[in-house]
């Protein structure tokens, strides 16, 4: 067998598994009800405003500082 068939083969396995992937995120994804999305996010900003507050309070106020 020739290097480029080996190569294409190698190729075609890669897209598929990545398909393969990108299929199994997407259901996972689509398998949350928008009640649970919704508490997910609450939960996160939660936990920043948290962190934010305590970063706030040790006195390390990164929000003030410009941006490189």
């Amino acid at each position: 067998m020739r290097w480029w068939k080996v190569l294409g083969f190698a190729a075609f396995a890669g897209v598929a598994a990545g398909g393969v992937l990108i299929a199994k995120d997407e259901r996972r994804r689509q398998a949350y009800t928008p009640d649970e999305i919704r508490d997910r996010l609450h939960a996160r900003l939660a936990a920043v405003s948290d962190a934010d507050r305590d970063a706030n309070r040790d006195g390390d106020d990164r929000s003030a500082q410009p941006l490189p």
